[in-house]
Order: C-alpha cells, then sequence, then structure tokens
C-alpha cells in the first residue's frame, strides 16, 4: 500500500468545493493507494465536518484528520475575495510533524491522475516543488507585478494551489519563521509571493499535468507556442488529456468557467450529487449558456450523457 499524505485548507463556505475535489482524488485512486488527508480549519470557526466524514465511509482507502489553527493569520491581507485559510499552508511542517514530506492542494480542483508518483518525488535541498504560474510569468500584468517585487524572479515563479513541501527541510531551517513574518507584508498574491519569496532558488518545477489553472487553458487555446517556453510538446499533450484542473478564476460551481462541464461531472459522480442543487444552477444560467458556441454546446452534452452518474 502506497500511502500519500495531502492537506487541504478551507472554511465552511467551500466545504461542497472540498467533498467534490476529494472524490475525484478518491475516483482516481490506484488500487493500492490511500490517501492520509489532513483538513486544516481556524479555530474560530466551527466546521461543518458532518458532510466531510461522509468521506470514509464512501471511499475506504483513505483516513480524514481535522487540524485547527490558531489565529496567527487572522488578521493577515485579504485581497481578490481570498481569506486567511490560504495562509494555512505556511504552517504545514509545523501542524503536520508526522511527515517528512506532505502535499498541499486546494479545493478548487478536479483530480484526474494518482498522486503517488508525484509524491514520491525527490525533491533533494529544495523546499517545495510546484509548476509554474503561466499567468504570472507570460502575461504583461503577471510579468509587471513580479517585477515589482524585489525578491521575486521572472520566470521562475510557481502556482502554489499545489505543490509537495520538504517538511523535514523547513523545520530544520526554520521557515514558518519567516513565513509568519513575510506574512505581515501586504502582497497581492498573498502566501504565493510568500512561498516564492522565501523558498526562493530552492524550488523544483513538476510537470503541467499536476496543476492546469485557467491560464493554462488560455495560452493552451490562445498561444499554445508560449508553453514550449515552459514545458515540452509532450507534458502539453499529457496534460491536456489527463491533467488535474485548477479553477483558480471562475468557480464552475458559481458560474461558466473553461472546463466548467468536468468539474459538474465529477459532481454529479460524487456521492455528495443534489439533483436541486445541480437544476438550479443550469436553470440560472440558460441565457449565459445559450451565448455558448455549438461545440461547447456539444461538449457539455457530451460528457452529460457520455460519462454517467456516479461509480461509488
Amino acid at each position: 500500500m502506497n500511502i500519500v499524505p495531502i492537506v487541504f485548507a478551507f472554511d465552511n463556505n467551500l466545504v461542497m468545493p472540498a467533498c467534490v475535489a476529494i472524490s475525484s482524488l478518491m475516483e482516481n485512486a490506484n488500487k493500492d493507494t490511500f490517501y492520509d488527508i489532513f483538513i486544516l480549519y481556524s479555530a474560530q470557526e466551527r466546521l461543518h465536518t458532518e458532510v466531510l466524514d461522509k468521506i470514509p465511509r464512501y471511499f475506504k482507502r483513505c483516513r480524514l484528520t481535522y487540524r485547527e489553527v490558531d489565529s496567527t493569520f487572522d488578521t493577515a491581507f485579504e485581497i481578490r475575495g481570498v481569506t486567511t485559510p490560504t495562509y494555512y499552508r505556511l504552517l504545514i511542517p509545523e501542524l503536520i510533524p508526522e511527515y517528512d514530506k506532505i502535499l498541499y492542494a486546494d479545493v478548487d480542483m478536479i483530480f484526474r491522475l494518482d498522486l503517488t508518483e508525484v509524491y514520491n518525488t525527490d525533491l533533494g535541498n529544495n523546499y517545495i516543488a510546484g509548476t509554474y504560474d503561466l499567468g504570472m510569468n507570460l502575461a504583461a500584468d503577471g510579468r509587471k507585478y513580479i517585477n515589482s517585487i524585489p525578491e521575486l524572479r521572472l520566470g521562475d515563479y510557481l502556482q502554489a494551489g499545489f505543490i509537495i513541501l520538504n517538511n523535514n527541510k523547513m523545520v530544520s531551517d526554520d521557515l514558518v519563521a519567516e513565513f509568519k513574518c513575510q506574512a505581515k507584508r501586504k502582497f497581492k498574491f498573498q502566501d504565493q509571493d510568500i512561498l516564492n519569496i522565501v523558498c526562493d532558488k530552492r524550488k523544483m518545477v513538476l510537470p503541467w499535468k499536476y496543476n492546469m489553472t485557467d491560464y493554462s487553458f488560455f495560452y493552451l487555446m490562445n498561444e499554445p507556442y508560449s508553453l514550449t517556453n515552459k514545458y515540452a510538446n509532450s507534458d502539453v499533450k499529457e496534460a491536456k488529456k489527463y491533467g488535474n484542473l485548477h479553477f483558480n478564476g471562475h468557480k464552475p460551481w458559481k458560474k461558466y468557467s473553461v472546463n466548467f462541464d468536468i468539474w459538474w461531472e465529477y459532481y454529479r459522480r460524487s456521492p455528495f450529487f443534489d439533483e436541486k442543487f445541480y437544476f438550479d444552477f443550469f436553470y440560472s444560467k440558460l441565457n449565459e449558456l445559450d451565448q455558448l458556441s455549438l461545440w461547447k454546446r456539444i461538449k457539455i452534452l457530451s460528457r452529460y450523457f457520455v460519462y454517467g452518474k456516479r461509480k461509488v
């Protein structure tokens, strides 16, 4: 049995998306993979665990453990509607000391890959491993922002929504103390900026397939040649077909977004599917969906009829 520890951090507003993300993780797990799942939440809020607690009942090869986070980041800078739980990943080396290495993932993701292989990545002396943030490294606004922060390096900026943390090395070098210090500053991209600054040259790049963000698909559809600056063509093809989807822009359970039909496909197959929520969403979006191209409508219908409901 391959044990893969993974951490999520969220509040009550994201319990439902978290359940869908974890369901997709378990649906695509290898038969010999066991996920040791940790959930970080604020001690100031009673997390609604009633639904989350059902996950190990539906999926046998996993375990859920809750870890309270103190008030360390209660007054940390919030921007773009991203609340303080985003900073909790910075405390993982202290909160989860039982693993020398651990995965972290945002809950606005759909996992289409087993994570055993990426978890077994040899980090060496690197503190973290993650995928390039294509929007920050390639887009004009992102490049301008990186150049405005002296400690950041253009072309080397990683996306923090899916990372491997070298807990052992972070603890020995007391990185959490530096994270807390940097969190007093007002960074537009909050913990992501902090991780890139503090870990600096001790970062490793992961294959693109593990964290395909909305910006990834922008470049895939509009400027595919730009991707070769960061990833080989073989990586791009594999990611497009099987990659984990990270909805770090528009949230598919709220509005239309790139590949939102795939998120809803996994929602329909999850043990947490609610017919009324499903109907209400699509009924409220009829006018918006009517404006989609014929090809996009065919894609949505094909996913609905071809992939069916949950198999759990």
